[in-house]
């Protein structure tokens, strides 16, 4: 049985695997849209229930706006 420093880095004693290539721009743009659309919309969510007096709401809306737009620039810078 291998040790656990000679595994790969799945866990699982394998290091081949497919090359990871980074999406085209056009993709990456794409779906960095998409995720500004989304990011927009938690957005709205969280400020149409701040103003309804619905602190809790408010603030699930607001992470989650901000976790879409951190993986939309993700995506975006890193490929």
């Amino acid at each position: 049985m291998a040790d656990a420093g000679s595994m790969g880095s799945n866990g699982l004693g394998s290091t081949d695997g497919p090359a990871r290539e980074p999406r085209p721009m056009i993709e990456r743009l794409g779906l960095a849209g998409v995720a500004a659309v989304l990011a927009a919309l938690f957005g709205g969510v969280g400020l149409a229930a701040w103003s309804g007096g619905e602190p809790f709401l408010a603030v699930m809306g607001g992470i989650g706006c901000l976790m879409t737009a951190w993986v939309g620039g993700m995506t975006l810078f890193r490929g």
